[in-house]
């Protein structure tokens, strides 16, 4: 059986190279630069390691008509665009591309992330349109949402539970094979919106849940109280949820609220809750960069002229993913006090950030740079040293500012070593 994954990206690629194991994979992407390095056996985004060398694995960025593939895998990114509305542009792209490969019993399996009725009411149409089959006749459709945690490696794709829903019930058992081929454990629902309804849920419950300890943080910041330890005291209850406060990005839980949101509007229902959350995760950044300047101040050092160091961009630890990172609100919300600024990441891409956002990524380990002040903004494992590692960064080494946004630090042993900082 052939299969085709259309997106080499951070949903695509592990699929591709899972599936590979035991089935014959075309792994396509319009980009033909990360194609040609794929071939090389070589993953930017540090997904895959050596598992890219694989007689069972083609990468392509071509789609020929020839080949009947029995499953098409589409996996393209589902961002926003400047409205905060859905830009559906890859997946009508993509859905287009592959309607032409469309033979008798295809089965086309969405994994985007989505708002429910996207399948139905856009993406079908196209396919059937493109292709001129019909659907549920000529062709077949199932969602099965990517659940993956990027950087998580306790819950992979192999021990995820892994939702399959299609409105075609023998669709969806032949579905659910395929993906046990690589999960051990299945969830069937009985239609499309129920999957993608799911899927988009699970990323909201998150974005809310974090928005609420980000404002009792900064709560029992006035109230000059310690969040972590008031969490850690409270987590001691059976049910209470143990969520850390923090800077909320990454290309799922700080874009599927817009998505729910979107489709609420177009049935006249204006949620109130969901984008409460997000609003509030949107300005983390900035908080934490007003919270920089004060600090600053607070200790006589003159903000134009200070020095910082920023310890991380991705949107979050030990990964490369800097898709929706939120560091780059501290930066511009900073850069309005012309401080000078030095960003350090050992896991991204430089390239890659100076494209998209026009930062430049320094090398920690060859810096000269002496500093005002450290924001550690993402707890890279390369960055979650003693305190003692970081006093040589330092101009004034009687006058240490941290900021530790993911309270990397104990507050006694800042307080011992005297630092002055600010926790989230």
């Amino acid at each position: 059986m052939n299969i085709l994954i259309v997106g080499a990206g951070y949903v695509g690629l592990p699929l591709a190279v899972a599936f590979s194991k035991t089935l014959k994979v075309d792994c396509y992407d319009i980009d033909k630069d990360r194609i040609q390095e794929l071939k090389k056996g070589i993953d930017k985004n540090k997904q895959e390691g050596g598992n890219l060398i694989n007689k069972n694995l083609n990468f392509i960025n071509h789609l020929d008509i020839k080949i009947n593939y029995k499953f098409i895998i589409i996996t393209v990114p589902t961002p926003i665009n400047g409205h905060n509305h859905p830009d559906l542009s890859h997946i009508e792209n993509a859905t287009i591309n592959v309607a032409q490969l469309i033979r008798k019993n295809t089965i086309i399996i969405y994994e985007s992330t989505t708002y429910p009725g996207c399948t139905e009411e856009f993406c079908i149409p196209l396919l059937e349109q493109h292709s001129n089959l019909k659907y549920n006749k000529d062709f077949f459709v199932a969602y099965s949402p990517e659940r993956v945690n990027p950087g998580d490696k306790i819950n992979t794709l192999n021990s995820i539970t892994k939702i399959i829903g299609s409105n075609h019930p023998k669709t969806c058992q032949k579905v659910t094979k395929l993906y046990k081929t690589i999960c051990k454990s299945i969830y069937q629902v009985s239609s499309l919106k129920i999957a993608e309804a799911a899927k988009v849920i699970e990323n909201i419950q998150r974005d809310i849940n974090i928005a609420l300890v980000n404002e009792l943080s900064i709560l029992f910041y006035k109230m000059n109280i310690p969040t972590n330890e008031v969490l850690k005291a409270a987590s001691t209850k059976w049910n209470f949820h143990y969520y850390k406060p923090g800077l909320v990005g990454g290309h799922c839980i700080g874009i599927d609220p817009y998505y729910l949101s979107y489709k609420a509007e177009q049935y006249n229902y204006f949620p109130q809750l969901l984008l409460s959350g997000r609003r509030f995760n949107e300005n983390m950044g900035r908080y934490v960069a007003t919270q920089t300047i004060k600090l600053l101040i607070q200790n006589n050092i003159n903000p134009s002229k200070a020095n910082i160091a920023i310890l991380g961009f991705a949107f979050k630890e030990n990964i490369a993913d800097c898709r929706n990172t939120k560091v780059i609100q501290i930066i511009n919300e900073l850069k309005n006090y012309n401080i000078k600024l030095n960003v350090f990441d050992p896991h991204v891409s430089t390239q890659d950030v100076k494209k998209e956002y026009n930062v430049t990524i320094h090398d920690l380990k060859n810096t000269k740079e002496k500093f005002d002040c450290l924001i550690i903004a993402v707890p890279h494992k390369e960055f979650v040293k003693s305190l003692n590692h970081y006093n040589n960064f330092f101009k004034n080494k009687k006058n240490k500012l941290i900021i530790d946004v993911k309270n990397i630090f104990k507050i006694k042993d800042l307080n011992q070593q005297n630092f002055r900082f600010f926790q989230l």
